[in-house]
Protein backbone atom coordinates (compact mmCIF):
# COMPACT_ATOMS: atom_id res chain seq x y z
CA UNK A 1 0.00 0.00 0.00
CA UNK A 2 1.95 3.24 -1.38
CA UNK A 3 0.93 6.36 0.55
CA UNK A 4 2.56 8.96 2.58
CA UNK A 5 2.17 8.19 6.09
CA UNK A 6 3.21 11.12 9.08
CA UNK A 7 2.96 12.54 12.38
CA UNK A 8 3.12 15.89 14.94
CA UNK A 9 3.99 17.37 18.02
CA UNK A 10 1.79 18.71 21.39
CA UNK A 11 2.95 21.42 22.98
CA UNK A 12 0.71 21.70 25.64
CA UNK A 13 -2.94 20.45 26.32
CA UNK A 14 -5.52 22.50 26.10
CA UNK A 15 -7.70 23.02 28.76
CA UNK A 16 -10.79 25.78 29.57
CA UNK A 17 -12.08 27.25 32.04
CA UNK A 18 -16.02 26.46 30.73
CA UNK A 19 -15.08 22.85 29.82
CA UNK A 20 -18.40 21.03 30.35
CA UNK A 21 -18.93 17.97 32.59
CA UNK A 22 -18.70 14.69 30.74
CA UNK A 23 -21.02 12.09 32.12
CA UNK A 24 -19.39 8.52 33.60
CA UNK A 25 -21.18 7.00 30.58
CA UNK A 26 -19.34 9.45 28.39
CA UNK A 27 -15.85 8.60 29.83
CA UNK A 28 -16.17 5.42 29.89
CA UNK A 29 -17.32 5.04 26.36
CA UNK A 30 -13.82 7.08 25.52
CA UNK A 31 -11.46 4.57 27.40
CA UNK A 32 -13.18 2.00 25.73
CA UNK A 33 -12.59 3.57 22.34
CA UNK A 34 -8.89 4.62 23.04
CA UNK A 35 -7.98 0.33 24.11
CA UNK A 36 -9.86 0.05 20.49
CA UNK A 37 -7.65 2.41 19.06
CA UNK A 38 -4.62 0.42 20.77
CA UNK A 39 -5.72 -2.69 19.22
CA UNK A 40 -6.53 -1.21 16.02
CA UNK A 41 -3.16 0.03 15.64
CA UNK A 42 -1.38 -3.47 16.59
CA UNK A 43 -3.60 -5.30 14.15
CA UNK A 44 -2.95 -2.77 11.50
CA UNK A 45 0.84 -3.11 11.75
CA UNK A 46 0.26 -7.39 11.64
CA UNK A 47 -1.55 -6.61 8.48
CA UNK A 48 0.76 -4.19 7.20
CA UNK A 49 4.31 -4.25 8.00
CA UNK A 50 6.03 -2.54 5.62
CA UNK A 51 3.96 0.45 6.73
CA UNK A 52 4.72 -0.58 10.14
CA UNK A 53 8.16 -0.07 9.08
CA UNK A 54 7.93 3.01 7.91
CA UNK A 55 6.79 4.93 11.00
CA UNK A 56 9.10 3.16 12.90
CA UNK A 57 7.82 0.62 14.62
CA UNK A 58 10.66 -2.20 13.78
CA UNK A 59 9.29 -5.62 15.17
CA UNK A 60 8.33 -6.77 11.81
CA UNK A 61 11.05 -5.55 10.10
CA UNK A 62 11.85 -9.33 8.22
CA UNK A 63 8.09 -9.42 7.26
CA UNK A 64 7.64 -8.85 3.69
CA UNK A 65 3.83 -9.55 2.40
CA UNK A 66 3.14 -10.95 -1.03
CA UNK A 67 0.71 -9.10 -2.59
CA UNK A 68 -1.18 -12.30 -3.96
CA UNK A 69 -5.34 -13.05 -3.75
CA UNK A 70 -5.07 -13.95 -0.17
CA UNK A 71 -3.43 -10.48 0.63
CA UNK A 72 -6.02 -8.99 -0.71
CA UNK A 73 -8.84 -10.90 1.14
CA UNK A 74 -6.76 -10.16 4.38
CA UNK A 75 -7.27 -6.66 3.90
CA UNK A 76 -10.37 -6.19 2.88
CA UNK A 77 -11.34 -8.56 5.69
CA UNK A 78 -9.36 -6.65 7.95
CA UNK A 79 -11.45 -3.24 6.92
CA UNK A 80 -14.56 -4.65 7.05
CA UNK A 81 -14.26 -6.06 10.53
CA UNK A 82 -13.18 -2.55 11.95
CA UNK A 83 -15.81 -0.97 10.25
CA UNK A 84 -18.01 -2.88 12.14
CA UNK A 85 -16.15 -2.48 15.09
CA UNK A 86 -16.52 1.08 15.14
CA UNK A 87 -20.53 0.87 15.24
CA UNK A 88 -20.23 0.04 18.56
CA UNK A 89 -19.29 3.48 19.20
CA UNK A 90 -21.50 7.12 19.12
CA UNK A 91 -19.54 9.23 17.63
CA UNK A 92 -21.34 12.55 19.33
CA UNK A 93 -20.41 10.97 23.11
CA UNK A 94 -16.84 10.67 22.12
CA UNK A 95 -14.30 13.63 23.43
CA UNK A 96 -13.26 15.84 20.52
CA UNK A 97 -10.11 14.50 20.28
CA UNK A 98 -11.54 11.14 20.13
CA UNK A 99 -14.22 12.44 17.41
CA UNK A 100 -11.43 12.97 15.28
CA UNK A 101 -9.71 9.59 15.53
CA UNK A 102 -12.76 7.86 14.78
CA UNK A 103 -13.31 9.63 11.25
CA UNK A 104 -9.48 8.98 11.09
CA UNK A 105 -9.75 5.73 11.58
CA UNK A 106 -13.27 5.70 9.64
CA UNK A 107 -11.71 6.81 6.54
CA UNK A 108 -8.71 5.08 6.06
CA UNK A 109 -10.57 1.50 6.04
CA UNK A 110 -13.41 2.61 3.56
CA UNK A 111 -10.06 4.29 1.61
CA UNK A 112 -8.92 0.59 1.91
CA UNK A 113 -11.83 -1.04 0.41
CA UNK A 114 -12.15 1.71 -2.51
CA UNK A 115 -8.89 1.01 -3.68
CA UNK A 116 -9.56 -2.72 -3.61
CA UNK A 117 -12.95 -2.70 -4.96
CA UNK A 118 -12.69 0.39 -7.56
CA UNK A 119 -9.67 2.04 -8.01
CA UNK A 120 -8.30 -1.19 -8.10
CA UNK A 121 -4.57 0.49 -9.01
CA UNK A 122 -2.26 -2.72 -8.28
CA UNK A 123 -4.19 -4.15 -11.82
CA UNK A 124 -2.81 -1.30 -13.84
CA UNK A 125 0.33 0.28 -11.50
CA UNK A 126 3.54 -1.77 -12.03
CA UNK A 127 5.17 1.28 -10.12
CA UNK A 128 3.46 -0.07 -7.02
CA UNK A 129 6.02 -2.96 -6.75
CA UNK A 130 8.85 -2.36 -5.58
CA UNK A 131 10.78 -3.38 -2.83
CA UNK A 132 13.97 -1.39 -2.99
CA UNK A 133 12.60 1.19 -1.06
CA UNK A 134 11.79 -0.76 2.40
CA UNK A 135 15.19 -2.67 1.83
CA UNK A 136 17.61 0.50 1.81
CA UNK A 137 15.95 2.10 4.86
CA UNK A 138 16.89 -1.04 6.87
CA UNK A 139 20.62 -0.66 5.36
CA UNK A 140 20.29 3.03 6.39
CA UNK A 141 18.38 2.89 9.77
CA UNK A 142 19.79 3.58 13.09
CA UNK A 143 17.27 2.55 14.97
CA UNK A 144 19.56 -1.03 15.88
CA UNK A 145 22.73 -2.57 15.55
CA UNK A 146 23.70 -3.14 12.24
CA UNK A 147 23.80 -7.00 12.53
CA UNK A 148 20.29 -6.71 14.09
CA UNK A 149 18.91 -4.92 11.14
CA UNK A 150 20.91 -7.43 8.60
CA UNK A 151 19.41 -10.24 9.90
CA UNK A 152 15.98 -8.74 9.62
CA UNK A 153 17.01 -8.03 5.57
CA UNK A 154 17.85 -11.51 5.56
CA UNK A 155 15.20 -13.06 6.05
CA UNK A 156 13.09 -10.39 4.40
CA UNK A 157 14.40 -11.08 1.40
CA UNK A 158 12.81 -14.53 1.43
CA UNK A 159 9.82 -13.25 0.20
CA UNK A 160 10.85 -11.22 -3.18
CA UNK A 161 10.70 -13.76 -5.68
CA UNK A 162 6.96 -14.84 -4.81
CA UNK A 163 6.62 -11.06 -4.40
CA UNK A 164 7.22 -10.33 -7.65
CA UNK A 165 5.38 -13.06 -9.40
CA UNK A 166 2.28 -12.09 -7.44
CA UNK A 167 2.74 -8.85 -9.14
CA UNK A 168 2.91 -10.05 -12.46
CA UNK A 169 -0.23 -12.33 -11.88
CA UNK A 170 -1.90 -8.83 -10.63
CA UNK A 171 -1.17 -6.24 -13.54
CA UNK A 172 -3.56 -6.33 -16.36
CA UNK A 173 -3.45 -3.84 -19.16
CA UNK A 174 -1.27 -1.43 -17.19
CA UNK A 175 -0.68 2.67 -17.92
CA UNK A 176 2.11 2.92 -19.97
CA UNK A 177 3.55 5.78 -18.12
CA UNK A 178 3.46 3.32 -14.88
CA UNK A 179 5.16 0.66 -16.57
CA UNK A 180 7.94 2.67 -17.68
CA UNK A 181 7.90 4.21 -13.95
CA UNK A 182 8.17 0.99 -12.26
CA UNK A 183 11.25 -0.44 -15.04
CA UNK A 184 13.12 2.63 -14.34
CA UNK A 185 12.97 2.64 -10.28
CA UNK A 186 13.32 -0.91 -10.04
CA UNK A 187 16.35 -1.01 -12.16
CA UNK A 188 17.75 1.84 -10.61
CA UNK A 189 16.75 0.79 -6.80
CA UNK A 190 18.60 -2.68 -7.19
CA UNK A 191 21.72 -1.35 -6.22
CA UNK A 192 20.42 -1.43 -2.55
CA UNK A 193 20.98 -5.68 -2.62
CA UNK A 194 24.91 -4.51 -4.07
CA UNK A 195 26.55 -1.42 -3.40
CA UNK A 196 24.61 -0.94 -0.61
CA UNK A 197 24.05 -4.55 1.17
CA UNK A 198 28.28 -4.76 0.61
CA UNK A 199 29.08 -1.42 2.61
CA UNK A 200 26.25 -2.36 5.36
CA UNK A 201 28.43 -6.30 5.55
CA UNK A 202 31.79 -4.65 5.57
CA UNK A 203 30.90 -2.35 8.97
CA UNK A 204 29.01 -5.54 10.01
CA UNK A 205 30.06 -8.22 12.62
CA UNK A 206 28.50 -11.19 10.82
CA UNK A 207 29.77 -14.28 10.48
CA UNK A 208 31.74 -14.95 7.13
CA UNK A 209 28.67 -17.69 6.55
CA UNK A 210 26.13 -15.20 7.20
CA UNK A 211 27.84 -13.06 4.84
CA UNK A 212 27.69 -15.32 1.85
CA UNK A 213 24.99 -16.45 2.81
CA UNK A 214 23.03 -12.50 2.19
CA UNK A 215 25.24 -12.38 -0.96
CA UNK A 216 23.32 -15.28 -2.51
CA UNK A 217 20.42 -14.40 -1.64
CA UNK A 218 20.63 -10.93 -3.08
CA UNK A 219 21.66 -12.13 -6.33
CA UNK A 220 18.80 -14.28 -6.96
CA UNK A 221 16.98 -11.11 -5.15
CA UNK A 222 18.59 -9.38 -7.79
CA UNK A 223 17.20 -11.22 -10.47
CA UNK A 224 13.42 -11.36 -9.40
CA UNK A 225 13.85 -7.31 -9.58
CA UNK A 226 15.42 -7.38 -12.74
CA UNK A 227 13.10 -10.27 -14.08
CA UNK A 228 9.66 -8.34 -13.57
CA UNK A 229 11.56 -5.05 -14.96
CA UNK A 230 11.99 -7.17 -18.27
CA UNK A 231 8.30 -9.03 -18.04
CA UNK A 232 7.36 -5.48 -17.94
CA UNK A 233 9.67 -4.33 -20.80
CA UNK A 234 8.01 -7.36 -22.53
CA UNK A 235 4.61 -7.54 -21.81
CA UNK A 236 1.95 -7.71 -24.76
CA UNK A 237 0.02 -4.24 -23.32
CA UNK A 238 -2.26 -3.69 -26.41
CA UNK A 239 -5.13 -2.55 -24.84
CA UNK A 240 -3.38 -0.41 -22.09
CA UNK A 241 -5.42 1.94 -19.56
CA UNK A 242 -5.38 5.64 -19.84
CA UNK A 243 -3.24 7.39 -16.65
CA UNK A 244 -6.71 9.36 -16.69
CA UNK A 245 -8.79 8.18 -13.34
CA UNK A 246 -11.64 9.85 -14.70
CA UNK A 247 -14.40 11.63 -13.00
CA UNK A 248 -15.78 9.64 -10.88
CA UNK A 249 -12.79 7.51 -9.53
CA UNK A 250 -10.69 11.25 -9.02
CA UNK A 251 -14.20 12.71 -6.69
CA UNK A 252 -13.82 9.35 -4.73
CA UNK A 253 -10.11 9.72 -4.58
CA UNK A 254 -10.23 13.40 -3.80
CA UNK A 255 -12.93 12.58 -0.84
CA UNK A 256 -10.71 10.05 0.65
CA UNK A 257 -7.43 11.23 0.57
CA UNK A 258 -7.91 15.03 0.72
CA UNK A 259 -10.32 15.11 3.60
CA UNK A 260 -11.03 18.21 3.17
CA UNK A 261 -14.62 20.61 4.11
CA UNK A 262 -14.19 21.63 -0.01
CA UNK A 263 -14.94 19.16 -2.91
CA UNK A 264 -12.50 18.40 -6.08
CA UNK A 265 -15.42 20.77 -7.96
CA UNK A 266 -15.15 23.65 -5.39
CA UNK A 267 -11.39 23.55 -4.83
CA UNK A 268 -10.93 23.89 -8.53
CA UNK A 269 -13.30 26.73 -9.17
CA UNK A 270 -10.96 28.64 -5.91
CA UNK A 271 -7.97 27.88 -7.23
CA UNK A 272 -9.09 29.40 -10.97
CA UNK A 273 -9.94 32.06 -9.08
CA UNK A 274 -6.52 32.34 -7.00
CA UNK A 275 -4.59 32.35 -10.09
CA UNK A 276 -6.44 35.30 -11.48
CA UNK A 277 -5.70 37.52 -8.58
CA UNK A 278 -2.16 36.87 -8.69
CA UNK A 279 -2.06 37.80 -11.93
CA UNK A 280 -2.70 41.30 -11.01
CA UNK A 281 -0.77 41.61 -8.19
CA UNK A 282 2.27 39.97 -10.08
CA UNK A 283 1.62 42.45 -12.83
CA UNK A 284 1.61 45.89 -10.14
CA UNK A 285 5.07 44.58 -9.15
CA UNK A 286 6.49 43.35 -12.66
CA UNK A 287 5.38 46.74 -14.16
CA UNK A 288 7.24 48.77 -11.14
CA UNK A 289 10.19 47.02 -11.94
CA UNK A 290 10.18 46.65 -15.55
CA UNK A 291 12.64 49.70 -15.81
CA UNK A 292 15.34 48.19 -13.65
CA UNK A 293 15.64 45.20 -15.37
CA UNK A 294 14.42 45.80 -19.01
CA UNK A 295 15.73 49.62 -19.08
CA UNK A 296 13.71 51.57 -21.68
CA UNK A 297 12.59 48.81 -23.65
CA UNK A 298 8.75 48.73 -25.07
CA UNK A 299 6.63 47.62 -22.69
CA UNK A 300 4.32 44.62 -24.01
CA UNK A 301 0.41 44.84 -24.15
CA UNK A 302 -0.03 41.56 -22.63
CA UNK A 303 0.12 41.42 -18.98
CA UNK A 304 1.27 37.82 -18.75
CA UNK A 305 4.19 38.43 -21.35
CA UNK A 306 5.28 41.76 -19.26
CA UNK A 307 5.22 39.50 -15.95
CA UNK A 308 7.00 36.78 -17.80
CA UNK A 309 9.74 38.87 -19.20
CA UNK A 310 11.23 40.45 -15.95
CA UNK A 311 10.35 37.16 -14.03
CA UNK A 312 12.73 35.42 -16.45
CA UNK A 313 15.82 38.38 -15.97
CA UNK A 314 15.43 37.90 -12.71
CA UNK A 315 15.74 33.99 -12.87
CA UNK A 316 19.39 34.30 -13.99
CA UNK A 317 20.49 34.93 -10.89
CA UNK A 318 20.88 31.08 -10.02
CA UNK A 319 23.63 28.49 -8.40
CA UNK A 320 25.16 26.10 -10.74
CA UNK A 321 24.33 21.85 -10.61
CA UNK A 322 27.65 21.37 -8.38
CA UNK A 323 26.70 23.83 -6.07
CA UNK A 324 22.97 22.98 -6.10
CA UNK A 325 23.31 20.97 -3.12
CA UNK A 326 25.24 22.75 -1.11
CA UNK A 327 23.78 25.53 -1.31
CA UNK A 328 20.64 24.55 0.21
CA UNK A 329 22.45 22.48 2.81
CA UNK A 330 23.99 27.12 3.50
CA UNK A 331 20.53 28.12 3.72
CA UNK A 332 19.01 25.81 6.32
CA UNK A 333 20.67 27.36 9.32
CA UNK A 334 19.89 30.83 8.47
CA UNK A 335 16.03 29.91 7.67
CA UNK A 336 16.02 28.37 11.05
CA UNK A 337 17.96 31.50 12.69
CA UNK A 338 15.14 34.17 11.17
CA UNK A 339 12.04 31.81 12.85
CA UNK A 340 13.96 31.90 15.93
CA UNK A 341 14.74 35.63 15.95
CA UNK A 342 10.79 36.42 14.78
CA UNK A 343 9.72 34.04 17.39
CA UNK A 344 7.57 32.29 14.95
CA UNK A 345 7.73 28.60 16.11
CA UNK A 346 9.99 26.49 18.46
CA UNK A 347 12.33 24.45 16.48
CA UNK A 348 13.49 21.30 18.24
CA UNK A 349 17.55 21.57 18.06
CA UNK A 350 18.01 18.29 18.58
CA UNK A 351 16.47 16.61 16.24
CA UNK A 352 18.66 16.40 12.77
CA UNK A 353 17.73 17.01 9.20
CA UNK A 354 20.33 15.47 6.97
CA UNK A 355 20.20 17.42 3.17
CA UNK A 356 21.08 14.25 0.71
CA UNK A 357 21.44 13.03 -2.76
CA UNK A 358 18.05 11.79 -3.94
CA UNK A 359 17.72 8.04 -3.71
CA UNK A 360 17.44 5.87 -6.78
CA UNK A 361 14.93 3.95 -6.14
CA UNK A 362 13.11 7.58 -5.01
CA UNK A 363 13.83 8.97 -8.84
CA UNK A 364 11.35 9.77 -11.10
CA UNK A 365 8.40 11.97 -9.67
CA UNK A 366 9.68 14.59 -7.48
CA UNK A 367 12.94 16.87 -7.51
CA UNK A 368 12.88 17.58 -3.98
CA UNK A 369 10.95 15.91 -1.12
CA UNK A 370 11.59 15.35 2.79
CA UNK A 371 11.82 11.57 4.42
CA UNK A 372 10.97 11.71 7.93
CA UNK A 373 11.20 9.01 10.93
CA UNK A 374 7.68 8.33 11.73
CA UNK A 375 6.25 8.37 15.55
CA UNK A 376 8.18 5.10 16.92
CA UNK A 377 11.63 6.61 15.86
CA UNK A 378 11.30 9.89 16.55
CA UNK A 379 15.29 10.58 17.48
CA UNK A 380 15.99 9.04 13.74
CA UNK A 381 17.12 11.79 11.32
CA UNK A 382 14.91 13.38 8.72
CA UNK A 383 16.33 13.36 5.18
CA UNK A 384 16.30 16.40 2.73
CA UNK A 385 16.24 14.58 -0.81
CA UNK A 386 17.86 16.50 -3.68
CA UNK A 387 17.24 15.56 -7.22
CA UNK A 388 20.65 15.06 -8.98
CA UNK A 389 21.36 16.81 -12.17
CA UNK A 390 24.48 14.48 -13.44
CA UNK A 391 23.52 13.13 -16.69
CA UNK A 392 21.31 16.14 -17.96
CA UNK A 393 22.30 18.10 -21.00
CA UNK A 394 23.35 21.77 -20.48
CA UNK A 395 20.05 23.17 -21.55
CA UNK A 396 17.97 20.91 -18.79
CA UNK A 397 20.00 21.98 -16.06
CA UNK A 398 19.83 25.45 -16.89
CA UNK A 399 15.76 25.33 -16.97
CA UNK A 400 15.86 23.53 -14.38
CA UNK A 401 18.27 26.09 -12.31
CA UNK A 402 16.72 29.05 -13.73
CA UNK A 403 12.96 27.88 -11.95
CA UNK A 404 15.19 27.01 -8.72
CA UNK A 405 16.58 30.91 -9.34
CA UNK A 406 18.12 32.14 -5.78
CA UNK A 407 14.88 33.14 -4.51
CA UNK A 408 13.17 30.56 -5.17
CA UNK A 409 15.31 28.64 -4.18
CA UNK A 410 14.80 29.83 -0.46
CA UNK A 411 10.68 28.95 -1.10
CA UNK A 412 11.87 25.69 -1.68
CA UNK A 413 14.07 25.29 1.55
CA UNK A 414 11.05 27.01 3.35
CA UNK A 415 8.90 24.63 1.91
CA UNK A 416 10.64 21.53 2.91
CA UNK A 417 12.70 22.12 5.66
CA UNK A 418 12.02 25.02 8.10
CA UNK A 419 9.48 25.85 9.18
CA UNK A 420 7.88 23.93 6.49
CA UNK A 421 7.60 19.87 6.44
CA UNK A 422 10.53 19.06 8.03
CA UNK A 423 9.58 21.24 11.52
CA UNK A 424 6.13 20.02 10.88
CA UNK A 425 6.90 16.60 10.85
CA UNK A 426 8.47 17.02 13.82
CA UNK A 427 5.77 18.10 15.67
CA UNK A 428 3.96 15.54 14.05
CA UNK A 429 5.84 12.51 15.76
CA UNK A 430 4.94 14.35 19.38
CA UNK A 431 1.35 14.26 18.85
CA UNK A 432 -0.54 12.14 21.80
CA UNK A 433 -2.81 10.98 19.16
CA UNK A 434 -0.87 7.93 17.04
CA UNK A 435 -3.74 7.76 14.90
CA UNK A 436 -3.37 11.49 13.93
CA UNK A 437 0.48 10.68 13.34
CA UNK A 438 0.41 7.19 11.46
CA UNK A 439 -3.25 8.61 9.38
CA UNK A 440 -1.32 11.68 8.67
CA UNK A 441 -3.20 13.62 6.27
CA UNK A 442 -1.56 14.91 2.76
CA UNK A 443 -3.11 17.92 2.58
CA UNK A 444 -2.33 19.28 5.93
CA UNK A 445 1.08 18.43 5.82
CA UNK A 446 1.33 20.02 2.11
CA UNK A 447 -1.07 23.10 3.04
CA UNK A 448 1.64 23.66 5.90
CA UNK A 449 4.51 23.90 4.01
CA UNK A 450 2.72 26.03 1.51
CA UNK A 451 1.48 28.15 3.99
CA UNK A 452 4.62 28.61 6.01
CA UNK A 453 6.45 29.87 2.21
CA UNK A 454 3.64 33.54 3.13
CA UNK A 455 3.36 33.34 6.40
CA UNK A 456 7.66 33.59 6.17
CA UNK A 457 7.33 36.33 4.04
CA UNK A 458 4.77 38.24 5.66
CA UNK A 459 6.88 38.48 8.54
CA UNK A 460 9.76 40.36 6.57
CA UNK A 461 11.99 37.42 5.02
CA UNK A 462 13.93 38.72 2.59
CA UNK A 463 11.50 41.39 1.92
CA UNK A 464 11.69 42.77 -1.64
CA UNK A 465 9.72 43.09 -4.57
CA UNK A 466 12.05 40.27 -6.41
CA UNK A 467 11.15 38.07 -3.05
CA UNK A 468 7.26 38.78 -3.73
CA UNK A 469 7.12 38.00 -7.40
CA UNK A 470 9.13 34.79 -6.94
CA UNK A 471 6.70 33.88 -4.33
CA UNK A 472 3.69 34.61 -6.19
CA UNK A 473 5.05 32.75 -8.82
CA UNK A 474 5.94 29.95 -6.69
CA UNK A 475 2.37 30.12 -5.28
CA UNK A 476 0.83 29.81 -8.82
CA UNK A 477 2.73 26.41 -8.88
CA UNK A 478 0.38 25.09 -6.33
CA UNK A 479 -2.58 26.76 -7.31
CA UNK A 480 -2.16 25.02 -11.13
CA UNK A 481 -1.06 22.01 -9.61
CA UNK A 482 -4.92 21.95 -8.55
CA UNK A 483 -5.93 23.30 -12.19
CA UNK A 484 -3.58 20.75 -13.74
CA UNK A 485 -4.66 17.45 -11.94
CA UNK A 486 -8.36 18.34 -11.89
CA UNK A 487 -8.24 19.12 -15.93
CA UNK A 488 -6.12 16.43 -16.54
CA UNK A 489 -7.55 13.26 -15.01
CA UNK A 490 -11.56 14.68 -14.99
CA UNK A 491 -11.37 17.03 -18.58
CA UNK A 492 -8.82 14.89 -20.48
CA UNK A 493 -6.57 17.90 -20.78
CA UNK A 494 -4.12 17.03 -23.73
CA UNK A 495 -0.51 17.81 -22.79
CA UNK A 496 -0.26 20.77 -25.31
CA UNK A 497 -3.01 22.97 -23.10
CA UNK A 498 -1.16 21.71 -20.21
CA UNK A 499 2.07 23.18 -20.93
CA UNK A 500 0.46 26.52 -21.96
CA UNK A 501 -1.08 26.83 -18.44
CA UNK A 502 2.41 26.08 -16.72
CA UNK A 503 4.63 27.71 -19.16
CA UNK A 504 2.34 30.72 -19.98
CA UNK A 505 -0.08 31.09 -17.15
CA UNK A 506 2.56 29.67 -14.00
CA UNK A 507 5.76 31.20 -15.60
CA UNK A 508 7.39 27.71 -15.31
CA UNK A 509 10.39 26.88 -16.82
CA UNK A 510 10.10 24.06 -19.86
CA UNK A 511 12.19 21.68 -17.57
CA UNK A 512 9.89 22.18 -15.05
CA UNK A 513 6.81 22.02 -16.83
CA UNK A 514 7.63 19.02 -18.24
CA UNK A 515 8.82 17.57 -14.94
CA UNK A 516 5.01 18.25 -13.89
CA UNK A 517 3.59 16.88 -17.07
CA UNK A 518 5.61 13.91 -16.15
CA UNK A 519 4.23 14.07 -12.39
CA UNK A 520 0.16 13.89 -13.30
CA UNK A 521 0.54 11.18 -15.15
CA UNK A 522 1.85 8.98 -12.33
CA UNK A 523 -0.05 10.71 -9.83
CA UNK A 524 -3.77 11.49 -8.81
CA UNK A 525 -5.02 13.92 -6.68
CA UNK A 526 -1.85 14.15 -4.53
CA UNK A 527 -1.26 17.78 -6.48
CA UNK A 528 -4.36 19.29 -5.34
CA UNK A 529 -3.17 19.01 -1.65
CA UNK A 530 -0.72 21.68 -1.68
CA UNK A 531 -3.40 24.38 -2.20
CA UNK A 532 -6.41 22.52 -0.97
CA UNK A 533 -4.53 22.37 2.60
CA UNK A 534 -3.10 25.85 2.11
CA UNK A 535 -6.28 27.52 1.56
CA UNK A 536 -8.36 25.53 4.81
CA UNK A 537 -5.31 26.46 6.98
CA UNK A 538 -4.80 30.27 5.52
CA UNK A 539 -8.48 30.53 6.23
CA UNK A 540 -8.56 29.28 9.81
CA UNK A 541 -5.70 31.63 10.55
CA UNK A 542 -7.84 34.84 9.26
CA UNK A 543 -10.75 33.39 10.97
CA UNK A 544 -9.13 33.36 14.49
CA UNK A 545 -6.94 36.62 14.30
CA UNK A 546 -10.61 38.37 13.27
CA UNK A 547 -12.03 36.70 16.32
CA UNK A 548 -9.26 37.00 18.77
CA UNK A 549 -8.21 40.57 17.59
CA UNK A 550 -5.39 42.25 19.65
CA UNK A 551 -4.95 38.92 21.69
CA UNK A 552 -4.22 36.79 18.79
CA UNK A 553 -0.33 35.23 18.80
CA UNK A 554 0.96 34.15 16.00
CA UNK A 555 3.43 32.01 17.31
CA UNK A 556 0.79 30.22 19.55
CA UNK A 557 -1.67 29.48 16.59
CA UNK A 558 1.49 28.02 15.13
CA UNK A 559 1.90 25.80 18.04
CA UNK A 560 -1.47 24.88 19.08
CA UNK A 561 -2.13 24.18 15.33
CA UNK A 562 1.04 21.52 15.00
CA UNK A 563 0.27 20.14 17.67
CA UNK A 564 -2.76 18.13 17.12
CA UNK A 565 -0.98 15.80 14.45
CA UNK A 566 -1.23 15.74 10.82
CA UNK A 567 -5.06 15.33 10.92
CA UNK A 568 -7.04 16.88 8.26
CA UNK A 569 -7.44 20.40 8.80
CA UNK A 570 -11.17 20.44 8.48
CA UNK A 571 -10.78 18.26 12.31
CA UNK A 572 -7.90 20.58 13.38
CA UNK A 573 -10.32 23.56 12.67
CA UNK A 574 -12.98 21.91 15.14
CA UNK A 575 -10.65 20.98 17.85
CA UNK A 576 -9.25 24.51 17.93
CA UNK A 577 -12.52 26.03 18.01
CA UNK A 578 -13.58 23.71 20.47
CA UNK A 579 -13.97 24.90 24.72
CA UNK A 580 -13.39 21.32 25.32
Amino acid sequence: MKKLFVSIFAISLFFSCNKSTKTTTDKALDQKFDKYKDGFVSDLWKINPGWASGVGYHKLDSVLVVPDAKETKAQLDFANAQLDSLKQYDIENLSDNNKTDFQMIKNQLEATIFSFKELKSSEWNPAEYNVCGAFAEILNGKYDAVEVRLRAFNIKMNNIPAYYEAAKKNIKNPTIEHTDLAIAQNIGGSSVFEDDLNAALEQSKLSAAEKKEMQDKAKVSIKAIKDYADWLQKLPNKTPRSFRLGADLYAKKFNFDIQSSYTADEIYKIAVDHKNDLHDKMFVIADKLWAKYKGNAPKPADKLDLIKQVIDKISLQHTSPEKFQSEIEKQIPELIAYVKTKDLLYIDPSKPLVVRKEPAYMAGVAGASISAPGPYDKNADTYYNVGSMSGWTAENAESYLREYNNYILQILNIHEAVPGHYTQLVYSNQSPSIIKSILGNGAMVEGWAVYAEKMMLESGYKNSDEMWLMYYKWNLRATCNTILDNSVHTKGMPKEDAMILLTREAFQQQAEAEGKWKRVTLSQVQLCSYFTGYTEIYNLREELKKKEGDKFNLKQFHEKFLSFGSAPVKYIKELMLSKE
